[in-house]
């Protein structure tokens, strides 16, 4: 299995702690914005009894809830189309399995979210990627590119839209393209759409494959409630598909694995009752954290970012030879004021070794306040690191 880029660097950050100095975490998605007050009540007020288990494809209750909200958003979504999972995470380990058997392939554009290659490991999978660049803002590569990647073993297309860890928002011709291609070599387009809501300019609109005409045996939408309400620690998701015989294939991973959690579920079901204001405002947070991000890391030498369209993140490409070294030496060895930065190296964000060494992943899931400390500091560190060096 892979180390996490995102997670490996933790223990340095609590040595960096126990220093006394204050990190500024931007090398996590994790919102610090509130869990809607009535996913937390929900779970407080909970009269249960026995905490049984759930049906393996989630309370009946939850789904029937979750296929009327899809539908309220214009997805045709229902009921029976939905399996309950433990997280994102475990639906894409779902798709997998129900999809692939060992040394099958799937494609992945990279730089991709990291676990990708931790699951397709833990499948048995192997994971073929097609290049996209920061020149181009993360762009799909053209569909040509796809095409020479594919083979008899060739089973699904994995995207992640808008994009981890690049914040890149696919076009509705984009995905008509990779619609296309795979009714056409009969493969599976697997989205991971976590982050459809966090799209932050009125000329770009997020499209989901659910959308997509004649794809209905051939799409598979992973979504969590993670990001969506700020609660990654419910470990709460869904893989959606309308085809049946993959579903059966998901529930026999559901039934292995018995049910989700109950509170979780609790939480989850409640949070689709969370008003929209809510949405409103933090779009309009993240909005102008991505703007203050962007804005700071393009003024500092040497460093080259694209400008997010969705999600929260951003690949920032930096003046120096090796990001994991320039990363664990901020933790262990630099401070500002009191004070230093964790960012994840993106390098593992890629599966195509020597790629991304120059790399970081920013999650701009702070305070504006901390955004603007944070960059202050990633600049006087590179200043301090290139006359180290």
């Amino acid at each position: 299995m892979p180390e996490s880029p995102i997670r490996k660097l933790v223990p340095f950050a609590e040595i960096a702690k126990k220093k006394g100095n204050k990190v500024y975490h931007l090398n996590i998605g994790q919102p610090d914005i509130k869990t809607p007050e009535v996913a937390i009540e929900a779970v407080k007020n909970a009269s249960v009894e026995v905490l049984e288990y759930s049906h393996s494809a989630g309370f009946e209750s939850y789904r029937i809830k979750l296929a009327a909200k899809y539908q309220e958003t214009g997805l045709p979504i229902n009921t029976e189309d939905i399996i309950i999972t433990t997280g994102g995470s475990e639906a894409l380990m779902f798709a997998m399995g129900s999809t692939m058997d060992q040394g099958d392939e799937i494609i992945i554009p990279e730089p991709f979210y990291a676990n990708y290659n931790g699951f397709s490991t833990a499948s048995g999978v192997k994971v073929v990627p097609v290049m996209s660049g920061i020149e181009t803002g993360f762009a799909l590569p053209a569909v040509a590119e796809f095409e020479k990647l594919i083979t008899p073993n060739t089973k699904a297309i994995l995207i992640c839209n808008p994009g981890n860890p690049t914040g890149y928002l696919y076009s509705k011709e984009e995905l008509d393209q990779l619609a296309a291609l795979v009714i056409k070599h009969d493969l599976f387009l697997i989205a991971d759409e976590v982050y459809r809501e966090f799209t932050y300019d009125e000329a770009d609109k997020h499209y989901s494959v659910m959308n997509l005409p004649g794809l209905e045996q051939h799409a598979i939408m992973i979504d969590s409630v993670s990001k969506r309400y700020s609660m990654c620690g419910a470990r709460i998701g869904c893989i959606v598909s309308k085809n049946k015989e993959l579903m059966t294939a998901a529930m026999k991973f559901a039934q292995a694995r018995l049910s989700p959690p109950t509170y979780a579920q609790i939480a989850s079901e409640a949070a689709l009752d969370t008003p929209q204001n809510y949405f409103t405002d933090v779009i309009v947070e993240y909005k102008d954290r991505r703007d203050t991000l962007i804005a700071g890391l393009s003024q500092i030498p040497g460093v080259q970012v694209a400008t997010p369209k969705g999600a929260f993140y951003c690949i920032a490409k930096l003046p120096v030879k090796n990001a994991d070294h320039f990363a664990q030496w901020l933790l262990e060895s630099y401070d500002y004021q009191g004070a230093t930065v964790m960012v994840a190296p993106a390098a593992g964000f890629y599966s195509t070794p020597g790629v991304g060494l120059d790399e970081v992943r920013i999650a701009y899931v702070l305070k504006k306040e901390d955004l603007e400390q944070a960059v202050l500091i990633l600049k006087q560190a590179l200043e301090v690191y290139s006359e180290k060096k």
